[in-house]
C-alpha cells in the first residue's frame, strides 16, 4: 500500500474552513492509503515565536483534527520536532540545492514584493517540507494548487539524492492536488483568521452565531425572491448541509424567506452532544533506524464503530458519510459551539 503524508501548521486556532477545505479530505485519503499525519511544530516557528502560544496551538490543532475523525489507532500521528531525523536530512538536501531554486519560492518573493526582510527559516522553508515528505518514503501528498511548487522542489531533489547515492534511496513523491472547493468566510472571500472572515470550529455558541450574523448578504427586502447561487450564506450552507441545501434555494427563490432566516437556518445545524477530551500525542522519539519507519497498518479486518469526535460516542446511525470523507451534514451544539457530523452523534 501507498503511504500520503500530510503535514498541519499550527499557527491559530483551527476554523470551519480548514475543517472543510483542508482536514474532511486529508481523513479521506485513510481509505486508499497508509496515512501519516504530523504537526509541524518547526515550520510554524516562521511566524509564531511565543513558546507558550505555540504549544497551545499545537494541542489545539491536534485535538481538532482527532475530534474531526482522526483515528490514531489506524494511522500515525506525531510532532515534527519529536522526530530529529527530519532535521539531518534536511541538512543534507541543502547541500543539493542551489540557492537560486529558494530564492524563486512563492512565500519568499511574497514576502520581498511586501517589502518585508523574510528570514533565513521562510528562505529554507521548502528544504524542511521535502525533508519531512523524502525521511518517510511518502508516495503522495496532498497540498492546494500554491503548494505544487513545493513538491516539484521536493522530487528534483529526490532525483539528485538518487543519482548521487544509489538509485531507489529515495521515493520520489508525487503531488495530490485537492479539489476541494474555496470554502468562502463571512465576506466572501476566502475563509482565514487573519482577515478575520472566520466560522471557529471550536468555540462558545454565543460567539459562533455572531460570527454566523456577520455573513455579508444583499438587501432585498424579506417578500422579495432571493438568488441563492453566489450568496456566501448558501455557499457555506451548501457545504455544510448538502442534503438540504436544494430546501433552502427553493424557499430563498419563493420570497417570504430572508437572509435572517436562512443564516439562522445555517446555525441551527445543531445537536446535542458532549465534550471530548483530547488526549496529547506524539510521535516517538529518535527511531533507531536510519529512516524512521512508520507502523505497518493494522490487519483488514471488521471496521471499529465509527465514533462521533465530538462526543466519542458509537455512531447508532448508519450514515457515516462525513467522517468517511465524504459529503455530510455538519451540526452545531447549541452550548458548546462544536461542529459535528450528521448521523455521528448519540
Amino acid at each position: 500500500m501507498k503511504t500520503s503524508l500530510t503535514g498541519i501548521k499550527p499557527t491559530n486556532n483551527p476554523h470551519l474552513g480548514n475543517y472543510l477545505g483542508a482536514i474532511r479530505p486529508a481523513l479521506a485519503l485513510a481509505r486508499s492509503y497508509r496515512t501519516l499525519y504530523f504537526i509541524a511544530d518547526y515550520h510554524a516557528l516562521t511566524t509564531v515565536r511565543d513558546p507558550a502560544l505555540l504549544r497551545q496551538y499545537t494541542r489545539d490543532v491536534t485535538a481538532a483534527w482527532i475530534a474531526s475523525g482522526l483515528d490514531p489507532a489506524q494511522t500515525l500521528l506525531y510532532r515534527q520536532s519529536d522526530v530529529r531525523e527530519v532535521f539531518e536530512l534536511a541538512w543534507v538536501l541543502s547541500c543539493l540545492l542551489a540557492t537560486g531554486q529558494l530564492e524563486r519560492g512563492h512565500a519568499y518573493k511574497a514576502a520581498l514584493d511586501r517589502g518585508e526582510a523574510p528570514s533565513a527559516g521562510v528562505f529554507n522553508y521548502p528544504v524542511l517540507m521535502a525533508a519531512d515528505i523524502l525521511l518517510y518514503d511518502a508516495h503522495v501528498v496532498p497540498v492546494g494548487e500554491d503548494q505544487r511548487q513545493h513538491i516539484e522542489l521536493t522530487r528534483d531533489v529526490a532525483k539528485r539524492l538518487n543519482h548521487l547515492y544509489g538509485e531507489g534511496t529515495l521515493v520520489v513523491p508525487e503531488a495530490l492536488v485537492d479539489d476541494a472547493p474555496l470554502v468562502p468566510g463571512t465576506d466572501g472571500e476566502k475563509m482565514s483568521k487573519s482577515r478575520g472572515n472566520a466560522l471557529p470550529l471550536f468555540a462558545p455558541a454565543s460567539e459562533l452565531r455572531k460570527a454566523v450574523m456577520r455573513i455579508a448578504t444583499s438587501s432585498e427586502p424579506l417578500e422579495a425572491p432571493k438568488e441563492p447561487e453566489g450568496s456566501v450564506v448558501y455557499r457555506l450552507y451548501r457545504q455544510v448541509a448538502p442534503a438540504r441545501a436544494d430546501e433552502m434555494a427553493t424557499k430563498l427563490r419563493a420570497g417570504g424567506y430572508g437572509w435572517g432566516h436562512a443564516k439562522q437556518d445555517l446555525f441551527s445545524r445543531r445537536s446535542s452532544g458532549r465534550s471530548v477530551s483530547a488526549t496529547r500525542r506524539s510521535a516517538p522519539t529518535r527511531p533507531a533506524s536510519r529512516r524512521p519507519s512508520p507502523p505497518a497498518p493494522s490487519a483488514p479486518g471488521p471496521s471499529p464503530p465509527r465514533r462521533c469526535g465530538a462526543c466519542a460516542t458509537p455512531s447508532a446511525s448508519t450514515d457515516r458519510r462525513t467522517l468517511d470523507g465524504r459529503a455530510g451534514d455538519l451540526h452545531v451544539d447549541a452550548s458548546e459551539g462544536r461542529w459535528y457530523d450528521d448521523g455521528c452523534v448519540p
